[in-house]
């Protein structure tokens, strides 16, 4: 099996590069691998898509860097059977793993080298694939204002500060209707809706604390508009995944898992597609069952009881 680390350098505080080859150098594994640093938005997709087509050999791509960079590396290995995927977590984000653990569980590069494939599924919108979470809403807002910001010199570092504050104040309601299997699940007017593969969102918020990323099914969470004052409130409660069992979400929150759903609005709306902005109006989203090789440390199965169902 080849090894090949695709690094952002841009993810983090610094470029993890230099780092992350001294590492590989120094830790004496005994196999074949190659780093390569994306250049550009994209790249990681192209060239793995690329180095794919030309081989038959079995590839394993490190994901260095922060959700963006796992989307791309998801993007590339859609549809080769010859390849697997991990995280060497390098950027600020890292939602997906948090599935499994924390950071600290896929920061030992020999653990990740002799980990097993676990076969997860991922989501697709469009010709786009996403393994984490797909949303709109007050998140959509937030994402297009915080792109908008990075533009501007004098806002540019305070850019997520920036668009939280927009989306608190403009973006608290959307015109959209979700239609969960062919059942419409919420009202005409939402405040948030993700649809999840896996658990956490934004960071640190426990959207989907019941998922299974390997059971062919979405979690679906749509929440109804509120004050405020009431968002304030409840903000920390849905932060903590405890939202599902807190009376005072009943009469917000919808939740169910679905195989497919649509998305009607009256005009364009942004959605975050494991961090990349996409806008639709009309919009269907579906669960790919076992796409995608996703290797874990044999530690964090056990932790997680995680049966293997494809060793592929």
């Amino acid at each position: 099996m080849k090894h090949i680390f695709i690094i952002n350098p841009a993810a983090g505080k610094e470029d993890s590069t230099k780092a992350i080859k001294e590492l590989l150098e120094n830790a004496d594994l005994g196999i074949d691998y190659e780093l390569y640093p994306t250049k550009y938005a994209g790249d990681g997709t192209r060239f793995i898509k690329e180095t794919l087509s030309e081989t038959n050999e079995e590839i394993r791509f490190y994901s260095c860097g922060g959700d963006g960079t796992l989307n791309e590396v998801v993007n590339g290995v859609i549809g080769f059977s010859n390849a697997s995927i991990t995280v060497y977590p390098c950027g600020s984000g890292n939602d997906y793993i948090k599935y499994y653990g924390t950071s600290k569980d896929f920061s030992d590069i020999k653990e990740l080298v002799t980990a097993e494939n676990h076969s997860v599924d991922v989501l697709k919108m469009g010709d786009k694939y996403s393994i984490n979470a797909i949303g709109f809403g007050i998140d959509g807002c937030v994402l297009k204002n915080m792109f908008k910001a990075k533009r501007k010199p004098i806002i540019g570092k305070n850019a997520y500060t920036f668009g939280v504050a927009m989306a608190f104040l403009f973006g608290m309601k959307t015109n959209a209707q979700v239609f969960a299997d062919g059942e419409e699940i919420g009202g005409k007017k939402i405040l948030l809706a993700t649809f999840c593969n896996g658990s956490h969102v934004g960071g640190s918020y426990k959207t989907a604390p019941l998922t299974d990323n390997s059971d062919g099914l979405m979690e679906v969470c749509v929440i109804n508009p509120i004050s405020r004052l009431n968002f304030l409130r409840l903000m920390n409660t849905y932060k903590e995944g405890l939202h599902l069992e807190d009376k005072r979400f009943r009469k917000y929150i919808n939740y169910k898992r679905a195989k497919s759903v649509r998305i009607i609005s009256d005009k364009k709306i942004p959605y975050s597609v494991d961090g990349e902005l996409i806008f639709s109006n009309d919009s269907t989203i579906e669960i790919i069952p076992e796409a995608v090789n996703f290797a874990v440390p044999k530690a964090v199965l056990e932790k997680k009881e995680i049966k293997i169902k494809n060793n592929a």
